[in-house]
């Protein structure tokens, strides 16, 4: 009795199978590119995603015997949307999270909310940002109108997958970011657009069943910052976690819930609350730094490890999003001299992606309302020992790793276990499965990093006036 794990994440979709224990018996991953026809802009191809776990399935089934998978388990990047007609043919490339073309209608809907109206609706005063799924709506509409009368759903990567192999069109509550609550979907949110509340999946819980796909149960699943939440066991009171894929994902579960500035506390289960925020860039950091270096991504982290602290970086590439939620904030670097090398600005890089998540952090311990002695570090950035001893020094913390570290993929398999009534709850599963591999504690000159945090924190209010000047002008002279 197996379980499939499947993650349709932004640069790849990996699919792994797992025994009810969580142990990892087979994993394949298929990358994709991402398209970026004008600035600000992010384009992936639905039929990407699906090719990839098409091939991700035949690979890790290839050596288990037939109908031996009990229930697959999905997740996906979240804030991505694709519309498509009826029969599910997309109507054009999806827009994924990191893209910023949406930002001045975003702008114009935030406009229409006072503080105490967004505290009403969604509980505390957000900022409808270019991710927002309606300004997203709003624009193809605009841009597009026949396609939009052509669109039957408007629906994340998780959910357009789902409905490929059962049928069946429907999504979980934390995926509807920003749209839904816990009543369902917000008429205040879904009315910003005509014809918006139309095109949107049903809500239904992540552990439900959609329909079978080869004999086993296909659960609806959830976003992959909470999936990872599940695979990493915040599930727990003062556990806490760093998931770094492409993006950086901070959360923390707590027994309170305080206001936070840039925070967003995830709807409470059985008193539990998790508060957590996402980074725009984490791994996507590495990846262009190894683009504009010339160096291989193996090679960034071979350089950095012989660099020298005192370069700060800030891995704002496009806007940034917890806790600042600002688009037109941009990276830099700052310190660089003539004796600056690349291995030096290699460990930059890491170091700047370590000191977003300590910020984050720092948010989600005011919202916990308490300080979190450990947090457990997964994702692809999870494989370097080197960037996981930088968080343990830079979060002053002791850092863990876990057997699994694609955690948001187990965690997916979880709540399909879930789904299939082999394990309870998710709480349980996440007890019985989740292991700890190996622990970093902070090195005895990792106060040497505090005053470059300090310096990296004040770079944001010292440029940010600079940044939106900058992005005037670039919008001016396109």
């Amino acid at each position: 009795m197996l379980l499939l794990g499947i993650d349709v994440g932004t640069t790849a979709v990996k699919v792994a199978v797992f025994t009810v224990d969580g142990q990892q018996i087979a994993a394949h991953t298929t990358p994709y590119p991402i398209s970026r026809p004008r600035p600000g802009w992010a384009e992936q191809d639905p039929l990407d995603w699906w090719r990839g776990c098409v091939a991700g399935m035949q690979a890790v089934l290839a050596d288990v015997p037939p109908q031996s998978v009990r229930a697959i388990g999905l997740t996906s990047q979240v804030n991505t949307h694709v519309c498509t007609d009826e029969q599910l043919r997309p109507l054009a490339p999806a827009i994924i999270w990191q893209d910023q073309r949406c930002a001045d209608i975003a702008a114009e809907f935030d406009a229409r909310f006072s503080a105490e109206d967004k505290t009403r609706i969604w509980g505390h005063p957000v900022t409808l940002d270019a991710s927002f799924v309606a300004a997203r709506a709003e624009w193809f509409a605009r841009t597009n109108p026949s396609a939009w009368a052509d669109t039957r759903w408007v629906m994340g990567p998780k959910d357009f997958i789902a409905a490929k192999l059962t049928g069946r069109v429907a999504t979980d509550l934390l995926s509807g970011v920003r749209v839904a609550g816990a009543q369902g979907y917000i008429p205040e949110a879904v009315a910003l657009v005509d014809g918006l509340a139309a095109r949107l999946p049903e809500i239904v819980d992540p552990a439900t069943s959609l329909g079978q796909s080869d004999g086993a149960e296909v659960v609806v699943g959830t976003m992959d910052a909470y999936s990872a939440v599940l695979g990493t066991r915040t599930t727990e009171p003062g556990r806490a976690m760093i998931s770094c894929g492409t993006s950086l994902v901070v959360a923390g579960a707590s027994q309170q819930s305080h206001p936070a500035p840039g925070i967003v506390t995830f709807p409470p289960r059985h008193g539990l609350y998790v508060h957590a925020g996402p980074t725009q860039a984490g791994g996507d950091a590495v990846r262009w730094w190894s683009q504009v270096s010339g160096l291989s991504i193996e090679d960034v982290f071979t350089s950095a490890a012989t660099g020298r602290p005192g370069i700060i970086f800030t891995p704002y590439l496009s806007g940034e999003r917890a806790p600042l939620w600002d688009p037109d904030v941009r990276a830099t670097f700052l310190g660089l001299s003539t004796t600056t090398t690349t291995a030096d600005m290699s460990l930059a890089v890491l170091q700047g992606v370590a000191m977003s998540a300590r910020h984050v952090l720092e948010g989600v311990e005011t919202a916990s309302g308490n300080l979190i002695p450990a947090v457990t570090f997964s994702g692809g950035g999870a494989r370097s020992p080197l960037w996981a001893q930088l968080h343990a020094d830079i979060l002053n913390r002791p850092i863990e790793t876990l057997q699994v570290r694609d955690s948001a993929v187990l965690g997916a398999a979880l709540l399909a276990a879930v789904g299939a009534k082999i394990y309870p709850d998710i709480e349980s599963a996440a007890t019985a499965t989740v292991r700890l591999d190996r622990r970093f504690t902070p090195s005895d000159d990792a106060a040497r990093f505090h005053p470059l945090y300090e310096i990296y924190r004040s770079t944001y209010t010292a440029l940010a006036g600079l940044h939106t000047d900058l992005t005037a002008w670039r919008g001016s002279n396109r």
